[in-house]
């Protein structure tokens, strides 16, 4: 199951309360105040896993709260400071007030991680109060109240490289081709459920030194009025933002012809995003095993304003799928340098 989104309620400890004391040995009768301080209270933190790939876990539990700090003790013993809660989310975790929508912060780097809310400061003892014109102080502090907040937790993947298309449109073939990812491939539309992330490498061993690797990820098909929550609408839409380049996959056996689907895909993403519109894209045919000679002949006139040449591949036979590795890296660098 993947969850990308989730609401939870966190809570800071409470400070120790400082105590009033004061020394009452019977070799020092005029012992003066010893009471300690309080604890400081548990602070909330987030920190980013990579081992971590949804935000399932948070369906399950929804309240995180750390302990308060132990009050302080005579002898001018400080209280205990309680142990912070650290709560583990996925890498591309991005946390906002759920009352306001402000983004509180966006973890993206493994083991990056942020204090949301710190624990209360534990009070003073009366031994704090001391001084020369009042050597026997009879007041301490409360400990500092811990703070509460409601947050939302979004999760977005991730990549390099985003795969979008209509429904059924051959983006879980050819994400199972270029790389290990194995997502769930059948001939009906909404197939791909959930994004589905693979590992593309240029040369046949990854391992190599100067071997170049990249993510791409396989976005669940859109469909007009994505943008609106239609379909499997915008929970996926706002995964291809992370991404650095667009490949655009067009169904040449679909209803809707493939220079209409470029537009009406570009449409959705440009409502959901304007920012989406500037990324560097690639545009492909795909399903070429299914294509007759004449229809190959009628792709390879069309063309699409302001784009380059379509790419006319299969993800079945494999047809082209090289050039299109290479076409993707060097559109990934193109869209690094520019950053």
């Amino acid at each position: 199951m993947f969850v990308d989104r989730a609401v939870i309620h966190i809570a800071s400890g409470d400070g120790g309360k400082g105590i009033i004391s004061f020394r009452r040995e019977k070799f020092a009768p005029m012992g003066g105040p010893n009471g300690g301080n309080g604890g400081k209270g548990g602070d909330i933190i987030f920190r980013a896993n990579p081992n971590m790939t949804t935000l399932l876990d948070f369906r399950y539990k929804q309240h995180y709260a750390a302990k308060p700090g132990a009050d302080g003790a005579n002898s001018n013993w400080t209280g205990k400071s309680a142990k912070n809660i650290v709560v583990q989310v996925p890498c591309g975790t991005l946390i906002y007030n759920a009352d306001t929508d402000e983004l509180l912060a966006d973890l993206t780097a493994v083991d990056q991680e942020i204090v949301l809310l710190h624990g209360g400061r534990g009070g003073r003892g009366n031994a704090e109060f001391a001084t020369a014109t009042n050597q026997a102080p009879r007041h301490a502090e409360p400990g500092e109240s811990g703070k509460e907040k409601k947050i939302r937790l979004e999760l977005k993947l991730i990549a390099d490289v985003g795969l979008v298309g209509f429904p059924n449109a051959g983006k879980s073939t050819l994400i199972a081709s270029i790389s290990a990812a194995r997502p769930k491939i059948a001939d009906y539309p909404f197939t791909t459920l959930i994004p589905n992330l693979g590992i593309v490498s240029l040369h046949n061993d990854p391992t190599q030194a100067h071997s170049e690797n990249f993510c791409v990820a396989d976005i669940p098909g859109l469909i007009e009025g994505a943008h609106e929550g239609r379909g499997l609408g915008f929970q996926f839409l706002r995964h291809v933002e992370r991404t650095q380049v667009l490949v655009f996959l067009l169904d040449p056996t679909a209803e809707i012809a493939p220079k209409d689907q470029f537009k009406m895909l570009r449409k959705e993403l440009k409502l959901f995003n304007p920012d989406l519109e500037h990324k560097e894209r690639i545009v492909c045919v795909s399903k070429a095993d299914a294509l007759t000679d004449d229809e190959r002949k009628d792709l390879a006139k069309l063309k699409i304003r302001g784009e380059k040449p379509l790419r006319i591949i299969s993800g079945v036979s494999g047809e082209h799928l090289g050039e299109l590795k290479h076409a993707m890296w060097n559109a990934l660098q193109t869209a690094r340098t520019q950053e």
